[in-house]
């Protein structure tokens, strides 16, 4: 099972998709794992020996407490996803259980990916200079993957903004199994662009 649409979809073909998309297609056990870091991942054997591969890019997007708080804005209105081929419903909140959908452009077709937002976390506070925010989702039955994908933004102790996207992910469709090489150069042609629209969202919205 997976979802497609001839045209770009609409809120109730997406609606749709997240009524047909039944629960988590991984499983429980790795339920919130993107929000370790990349190394206790790497360290984690169960992952790799039940055929995830990790994913992971992470950008300097600038520096300053107004850098942090307009990603962290970004990243509440999925400004992240403001590509003309792939885009989230703006208006989805960022809250433990949400379920929404990724809609993806493929050749003709529009591909639409269920999701749940698993756990969102904030650590600190801006004005300390070491904070950050942000998300992990869940793919759900109909997604031509299996796994977890978390974005953050960040600022460390030398007041540089960070955006990171770290993720675990394994075919759960034929497509995907078929073309999996092509999936995983998708990923990180999205995250590349991802990040330029983190980039563009702040220095358009600087003072």
């Amino acid at each position: 099972m997976f979802f497609l649409s001839w045209g770009r979809p609409s809120p109730q073909d997406q609606k749709a998709c997240i009524h047909k998309s039944g629960t988590l297609n991984y499983d429980d056990k790795y339920k919130g794992a993107t929000a370790k870091s990349l190394s206790s991942l790497k360290a984690d054997e169960g992952l790799s020996k039940d055929g995830f591969l990790l994913n992971e890019a992470r950008v300097l997007v600038g520096s300053g407490i107004e850098t942090f708080e307009k990603g962290k804005s970004a990243l509440k209105s999925w400004r992240h996803f403001g590509l003309n081929w792939a885009f989230v419903d703006p208006k989805t909140p960022v809250q433990q259980g949400v379920k929404f959908c990724v809609c993806v452009k493929e050749l003709f077709p529009w591909l639409m990916m269920p999701l749940q937002v698993v756990y969102v976390n904030e650590t600190g506070t801006a004005k300390k200079c070491a904070a950050s925010f942000g998300f992990g989702s869940g793919t759900l039955h109909g997604h031509l993957l299996a796994g977890e994908e978390r974005f953050s933004i960040e600022i460390d102790e030398n007041n540089q903004v960070w955006y990171e996207i770290l993720s675990f992910s394994k075919p759960a469709h034929i497509l995907s199994f078929v073309g999996y090489p092509y999936v995983m150069l998708r990923q990180k042609y999205f995250a590349s662009e991802s990040a330029k629209a983190m980039l563009k969202h702040i220095n358009s919205s600087k003072s």
